[in-house]
């Protein structure tokens, strides 16, 4: 993952720091960039500071939309960027695999049969089909291929002067998310909307519950229990002639390099309340185990089942994360915010967000389908002229996830500091389908060392 200059990385960290945003910023996200900035120098691209190159200020304009990443989440997203604003066309897709792609167009066809408008030349497959989409004359791209890629996809994508869907995580290693850092203070120089899938945070009922908090109706916050414990997840088993990139990409999830773990992927949710409830400051420090006690086979990769995670703050309040992927448990993802005069409780999935204190309110308002709710004011800010830009927040939220596993795998107690400057690099040394790549062995507490 290339970072940038050391010059030029300076210059955007202040940029970031003084450029006033479409919406206020809590101090401790400017916290977040100042104790950041050393962990960003040094790096090896040039920065093209050019401001996109059309303006969608007239609702009349048509926005041309790109998919890289046909997934379900992906084909999820370009539906709901579709459904977002009546002037926007589809006309690219990208993925690795050519069966995902046509079975993406296939499915999007049927739900916008009018505004699906992509030719076969416009349908890209392979590693490079990134480029391919960002190429081919897209003014907005959704970015929801494995995490391990987001953070190359996020940098070519603003370097192209593209406006950003960015599926959550945002990176799997800490040298991909300083990437992502430097991408996402770029993105706001040149005035590009960048909207992250942390979908919770565009929920009505979690932005109310969560204002309620910020105002002081539990009082100081002492501690948060955040739990995502489920059943575990779909597996395709190896074919014999799969290569090792081919069936790690097949079964992303299972592999450390492309999902981050299920801390960092499913459970990163969680961790970004956590850390909203916090108004984004920033841990010192986690503490953290886990393991893989049920799912042991060869097929399930190299990843954990289970985690806990105890993040300390600055002022003494702890956070505490519990989340499993395993059958036959008692599953639960909700969100127990304990103050000095109240308590918080959020459980989206159960439509539940409550304020237990001195002056007891539930949320009673609308309940929107919140991935749509992200597309249509990521579209609204392009045709404003207001670009949201999410970058900060949705950065320092990625890095937690990545910092509590980093204590789980190895057993240590991991500063901020040291999670934000680690020069452990998941990724493979290229990205080829005969690349070999042998699975890296089960992380052992207390052997895995820290990098």
């Amino acid at each position: 993952m290339g970072d940038y200059p050391v010059s030029q990385t300076i210059e955007l960290i202040a940029i970031i720091m003084n450029t006033p945003d479409s919406t206020p910023r809590p101090t401790s996200r400017r916290d977040f960039l100042k104790t950041s900035s050393t962990a960003m120098l040094g790096g090896a691209l040039a920065v093209n500071f050019g401001l996109p190159t059309r303006s969608f200020a007239q609702n009349g304009d048509t926005l041309r939309l790109g998919l890289i990443g046909c997934g379900g989440r992906g084909t999820g997203a370009a539906t709901q960027a579709l459904a977002a604003d009546k002037n926007v066309v589809l006309v690219a897709l990208g993925d690795a695999h050519e069966n995902r792609l046509q079975g993406s167009l296939s499915e999007l066809k049927k739900a916008e049969p009018d505004r699906v408008k992509v030719d076969p030349d416009h349908c890209f497959v392979g590693f490079d089909a990134y480029q391919k989409v960002l190429s081919s004359g897209v003014d907005v791209v959704i970015l929801a291929t494995p995490p391990g890629f987001r953070p190359i996809h996020l940098k070519a994508a603003v370097e192209a002067g593209k406006h950003i869907f960015c599926e959550k995580p945002m990176a799997t290693d800490a040298p991909g998310l300083r990437s992502v850092m430097a991408s996402a203070a770029l993105a706001k120089t040149k005035k590009l909307a960048l909207v992250a899938g942390f979908c919770w945070r565009y929920n009505p009922a979690e932005r109310a519950v969560f204002q309620q908090v910020h105002d002081g109706a539990i009082g100081d916050i002492r501690a948060i229990y955040s739990t995502y414990n489920t059943s575990s997840i779909w597996v395709y088993p190896r074919k014999p002639e799969w290569t090792d990139m081919q069936w790690q990409m097949r079964n992303w999830y299972y592999f450390t390099w492309l999902s981050g773990d299920h801390l960092v992927e499913q459970a990163i949710h969680s961790v970004d309340k956590m850390a909203w409830a916090m108004k984004d400051a920033t841990p010192v420090r986690a503490t953290a185990h886990g393991g893989r006690q049920v799912r042991v086979a060869p097929e399930f990769g190299h990843i954990y089942d289970h985690f806990e995670v105890v993040y300390e703050f600055a002022d003494g309040a702890r956070g505490f994360l519990f989340c499993r992927q395993q059958d036959g448990c008692s599953n639960d993802n909700s969100d127990y915010l304990m103050g000095s005069k109240g308590i918080g409780q959020v459980s989206g999935f159960r439509k539940l967000h409550k304020i237990t204190g001195e002056k007891n309110w539930e949320y009673s308002g609308p309940q929107p389908n919140m991935y749509q709710v992200e597309h249509d004011e990521l579209f609204a800010s392009i045709r404003s002229g207001k670009p949201i830009n999410d970058g900060e927040w949705m950065a320092h939220s990625t890095m937690m996830g990545i910092m509590g596993r980093m204590a789980a795998y190895t057993g240590q107690t991991i500063t901020w500091e040291q999670a934000l400057n680690s020069e452990e690099n998941l990724c493979p040394p290229k990205f080829d389908w005969n690349q070999p790549l042998p699975v890296p062995p089960v992380a052992m507490p207390g052997q895995t060392k820290f990098i």
